[in-house]
């Protein structure tokens, strides 16, 4: 089987490496960068290139590009993409892909299935790539209804073999909503918080709580612009209602209730308790 990958950044890159390392399949890369591309060739990471970046001949095609790159490569070679072939994409926001190329798809007879990795690290780019990047993660996917059983379970023997843990079936409108909490609102979080006045003084009085919340603070911004803003609503929603719930840490302390302190911290640990205890099963 022939597997594309294009975009050779982190993710695109640890795709390219995992399945060359761990399947037999033929992989074949593409990036807009000569630079990345013989990077990935000396390093072995591919076992070529596609022509132009047209995924003509490849069976299943893993694109890890910024959200309408995505779009727009999926509309750019609509008529290239081999008939039955299945083209993954790799975006954090999952309603900006999905909802605009499902006619596409289905028109120019491939099939689409968003997906997206839950695994990287705080830097970009190839560089940074490994083969080990998705070993015991998982991978969440966005199927249309009524996408084949068949192709989904060949796909989920695919990816697994690439390291994947587990796959986490879902709708783009619940992905959006979810990750908007559980990853995109920790990012601006840390931006935020990394910005305090005392933050350049950190040296002698930080432990691991500091490193814990400045650590996603290095983040790709122009990646992550894109991703926020396609998740406006939701991402915009979340901060709102952490504003607010700080907001009631911030009258308590300021009026010295100590009571009411003491409830609210004791419902954070009771909250992270049953997350932890949810984690068990995960």
């Amino acid at each position: 089987m022939k597997v594309g990958v294009v975009g050779l950044g982190l993710i695109g890159g640890s795709m390219a490496k995992a399945v060359k390392k761990k399947t037999e399949h033929e992989v074949i890369g593409w990036d807009i960068s000569e630079t990345i591309r013989y990077s990935a060739l000396l390093m072995e990471a591919v076992h070529g290139f596609m022509e132009e970046g047209n995924p003509k001949d490849c069976d299943i095609v893993v694109i890890a590009l910024y959200p309408q790159m995505t779009v727009d490569y999926i509309k750019d070679h609509a008529k290239d993409f081999k008939k039955g072939a299945v083209v993954v994409d790799c975006t954090g926001v999952k309603r900006a892909i999905c909802n605009q190329v499902k006619d596409i798809a289905a028109e120019n007879g491939f099939s689409f299935v968003g997906a997206h990795p839950m695994a990287g690290v705080e830097r970009s780019g190839f560089t940074y790539s490994t083969a080990e990047m998705f070993e015991g993660t998982t991978l969440i996917v966005t199927p249309y209804t009524g996408t084949d059983i068949g192709m989904m379970n060949a796909l989920s023997m695919f990816f697994k073999k690439l390291g994947f843990e587990r796959l986490k079936v879902t709708t783009a409108e619940e992905h959006d909503q979810m990750i908007a909490y559980t990853s995109q609102l920790a990012h601006v979080v840390s931006s935020a918080y990394v910005k305090g006045a005392l933050s350049s003084n950190f040296q002698g009085f930080s432990g691991g709580s500091f490193h814990d919340m400045t650590r996603v603070a290095r983040l790709n911004e122009n990646m992550w612009t894109e991703l926020f803003l396609a998740n406006g609503d939701n991402l915009a929603n979340e901060i709102d209602g952490l504003i607010e719930r700080m907001q009631a840490y911030s009258r308590a302390i300021r009026e010295g209730n100590a009571d009411e302190l003491r409830e609210l911290l004791k419902e954070g640990r009771e909250k992270c308790i049953a997350i932890d205890e949810n984690k068990e099963f995960d």
